[in-house]
């Protein structure tokens, strides 16, 4: 029961890029063609699933039993670089077209906030099931990190459909362009905070 109140809150609750605005950056950047943004956010998963795994059997097999913890931001993010290093040589042997695509966001999956935010709340939030507050386990942590990327994916994915539907309607010219993509996103967000009560 635990994993799926960990994936309901994760990809609908408190999502990400709409409840916890994290990852905005990309999030506005990369969604003008639902074909980017779907593989932004492939991308992007596979970069938070596997950072948080990694960050959290260092944290806890290196940095806290060896009274290390104060370097967890800058051990985080050497893994984070190290992990995007690794899918931009991927991307660029399977999809050349992807990798034009997404052009200067993917290294920018580096200083994505989301991606470092979520491998820090693993090994420093504690998390209430059944009343009982408890830092996760791997497999929790693991759970938490993957449904809080599809939760990061499905944000983008639907902003990037609504953003190509809205490029061919008429739209005010003082609302063209970032404004009414703010205005989407902002009714997005008012969207999900309606699954709130489910959790």
């Amino acid at each position: 029961m635990e994993f799926v109140l960990i994936i309901i809150s994760s990809i609908f609750v408190n999502n990400i890029l709409l409840a916890q605005f994290l990852g905005i950056c990309p999030f506005l950047g990369v969604s003008n063609k639902l074909s980017t943004a779907t593989g932004m956010s492939g991308a992007v998963c596979f970069v938070i699933t596997l950072a948080t795994v990694v960050t959290y059997l260092l944290n806890k097999y290196l940095l806290v039993p060896f009274g290390l913890e104060f370097l967890q931001t800058i051990a985080f993010i050497l893994v984070i670089a190290a992990l995007v290093q690794m899918v931009e040589i991927v991307l660029k042997k399977v999809s050349p077209s992807l990798y034009q695509a997404l052009g200067i966001f993917l290294p920018l999956i580096t200083t994505n906030c989301a991606v470092l935010g979520v491998a820090i709340t693993v090994v420093t939030k504690e998390f209430t099931f059944g009343g009982e507050a408890h830092l996760l386990g791997l497999g929790e942590a693991t759970v938490y990190a993957l449904a809080t990327s599809v939760g990061y994916g499905l944000a983008m994915i639907l902003f990037a459909g609504l953003r190509e539907h809205l490029a061919g309607n008429k739209v005010p010219e003082a609302f063209k362009g970032l404004p009414i993509a703010l205005i989407t996103v902002s009714i997005m967000a008012m969207a999900f905070l309606g699954f709130s009560g489910i959790v």
